[in-house]
């Protein structure tokens, strides 16, 4: 048991730093193109110009979005308790199945732990609303999953 706490420890952290890193490169973007927009300068090519600012206005824009996106993704992330183990698979649980190993919590892809290959997954993807609630034997309909171990 010992062991799998630190499983989901290393899971956690994977994916604050997952959070963490995308939120610095959306930053980073966006202070990037506010740069861009401050030094873009009217030209004898006006269209091009206004082309150009509405481009990056664009650009902002989405970075703004995903900027919330990510935010999001930390709000789960404080949700999860760690210690916290159930026989039903809830935000923060490892189930181990017969097709691979999820972690309910973000969608943070393939996280590689002492050679097993664990999927971060969200609570509202596909695959996790079907594994969220689930027990020890079940059988989901996604690929005939089983549900073999839940901590």
């Amino acid at each position: 048991m010992k062991d799998s706490l630190k499983i989901k420890q290393q899971l956690f952290e994977a994916c604050l730093q997952f959070v963490n890193n995308r939120s610095l490169t959306i930053k980073q973007m966006m202070n990037s193109n506010q740069k861009a927009l401050l030094s873009e300068t009217k030209s004898s090519a006006g269209d091009k110009h206004e082309t150009g600012r509405a481009m990056l206005q664009l650009e902002m824009e989405k970075a703004s979005q995903q900027l919330a996106s990510v935010q999001q993704m930390k709000e789960v992330l404080n949700k999860i308790s760690i210690g916290k183990t159930s026989k039903v698979s809830c935000l923060g649980s490892v189930v181990i199945t017969n097709k691979a190993t999820y972690y309910l919590a973000i969608s943070a892809g393939k996280i590689l732990i002492k050679n097993i290959d664990y999927f971060a997954v969200s609570i509202n993807s596909p695959i996790g609303k079907q594994l969220l609630g689930s027990s020890v034997g079940d059988v989901i309909a996604f690929n005939d999953i089983k549900i073999i171990e839940i901590y």
